[in-house]
């Protein structure tokens, strides 16, 4: 999985190059987390799982509160999650997820970035059967048997594992992702889990070449820099 996540990666830093855009994107997150599921990150796993992930990207403390307070208070916006799915440059497939409190302008948006980038939008699960939906870590450790038996002890479901050059990756059901992080953080005292989210592994890549490079960059440049768009998922691999 070592070079499908390094191009995962890369794709997330386009996405967290500007503060001001990852600051918005933590608080509108957390936000509707909070106010779907409650605000108590102990009862409320999936916004204690969020709030982790913000502190380590090191989104400051007063934007997880200002959010965790505007979830608590009356009224506030209303927003949905909207799932869009195409075929980007290269014939790479493309999944985006957003969060709106308005539909129509969403998608024009998002219709726009695929236009202009030889892109086509797809149905509804169009692309979507091709990405596994995972529960990712991965973390320095040299022995993938102990890794393993430490999981299993715990009768945490794990999808695949893997070491390569002694970064070991964890990938299980999404369901397992707290039950997986205890077993772990549990078994190895002290352990720097560098990844742990919930993300889509797709299951074939396409390598992208020649100017569709350019144009998958210029692609990606403007999903992000939408508001409303909160992760890109892609199957492309750049060839250098």
């Amino acid at each position: 999985m070592g070079r499908t996540y390094e191009n995962r990666k890369a794709s997330m830093a386009k996405t967290g190059a500007m503060k001001t855009k990852l600051y918005s994107k933590y608080g509108k997150e957390i936000y509707v987390c909070a106010k779907n599921g409650g605000h108590d990150p102990h009862a409320n796993l999936s916004l204690r799982r969020l709030i982790e992930k913000a502190k380590k990207d090191q989104v400051p403390s007063h934007v997880i509160d200002k959010a965790l307070d505007k979830a608590q208070g009356a009224g506030g916006e209303d927003y949905v999650t909207v799932r869009f799915e195409g075929f980007g440059p290269g014939n790479c497939m493309v999944i985006v997820d957003c969060l709106t409190d308005n539909n129509n302008r969403t998608f024009g948006d998002i219709r726009t970035c695929f236009n202009k980038s030889k892109a086509k939008l797809g149905a509804q699960g169009s692309v979507a059967h091709m990405f596994d939906h995972r529960a990712v870590f991965a973390f320095k450790h040299e022995d993938e048997e102990a890794v393993l038996e430490a999981l299993m002890e715990h009768d945490v479901d794990v999808a695949d594992i893997e070491n390569e050059n002694g970064i070991i990756t964890v990938l299980a059901p999404t369901t397992e992702f707290f039950k997986a992080k205890t077993a772990l953080t549990e078994a190895f005292e002290g352990i720097n889990i560098e990844v742990e989210e919930i993300t889509f592994i797709p299951q074939t890549h396409v390598e992208i070449t020649g100017e569709d490079v350019e144009t998958f960059d210029k692609f990606l440049d403007m999903l992000n820099d939408c508001d409303d768009v909160q992760e890109v998922y892609h199957n492309a691999e750049i060839s250098n």
